[in-house]
């Protein structure tokens, strides 16, 4: 029996637009961020209404998560659940700085994370081998435990990240050439230990918008 698991991005922070690592720390959405949450629960309405079915609403704990999951379920009168393991990856000392300078501070760790080894972790923080398998574990959980469901998880661009690679089998040493948009929609049918992509990267609710700036795709890709 399968699950649908909906896996929404948080909409934009401060910090996304000028691209600086946020990883566990609190921050919450910008005005722009709650706007995008707000019309992705429109969306979620209109979809409810017309017959898709929404058994459950998790989030990550992190703030900006919570900000865009609490209209969503409301909208579709659901409670959310909240789940640290869907939390962004714990860059630990990188976390507050862009990478121009992490380079500068930490040059040493910077080039080594620049690799993409897997298994490296920033000082006080967490390898991407770890955080993939907290993620993939996490999702797994849900998947069997709404198994026959359709539940929406509102988390993190890492946390897409993970789920788009473990459904395609993808090595985390590849370089990401996929999207990881604020408040995007994409969704995954989880059956028999494997994931399936159903959907990627819908933000066609953002782009209905008359403001071109709710679905700008240039800060898709930072966490």
């Amino acid at each position: 029996m399968s699950t649908q698991i909906v896996l929404v991005r948080h909409g934009e922070t401060d910090w996304n637009r000028i691209g600086r690592l946020q990883g566990h720390l609190d921050i919450g959405l910008s005005a722009l961020g709650r706007e995008q949450a707000r019309l992705l629960a429109e969306r979620f309405v209109l979809e409810q209404a017309a017959g898709a079915r929404f058994d459950a609403c998790y989030s990550s704990d992190l703030g900006r998560a919570r900000q865009t999951a609490e209209p969503l379920a409301q909208a579709l009168g659901q409670p959310v659940h909240l789940m640290p393991q869907l939390r962004e990856r714990n860059y630990g000392v990188f976390q507050g700085h862009d990478k121009t300078q992490i380079s500068t501070v930490f040059p040493d760790a910077y080039r080594i994370w620049q690799t993409r080894d897997p298994d490296f972790a920033p000082p006080d923080g967490e390898s991407q081998q770890s955080f993939y398998n907290r993620v993939c574990d996490a999702l797994s959980v849900l998947a069997r435990e709404h198994a026959g469901q359709r539940i929406v998880c509102v988390a993190h661009g890492g946390v897409l990240d993970c789920a788009y690679r473990y459904a395609l089998g993808m090595s985390l040493q590849l370089p990401r050439a996929h999207v990881l948009m604020n408040a995007s929609v994409n969704e995954l049918r989880y059956e028999g230990g494997s994931a399936q992509i159903v959907n990627w990267g819908d933000i066609l609710h953002l782009e209905q918008s008359d403001d071109d700036t709710l679905g700008d795709k240039s800060q898709a890709n930072v966490v």
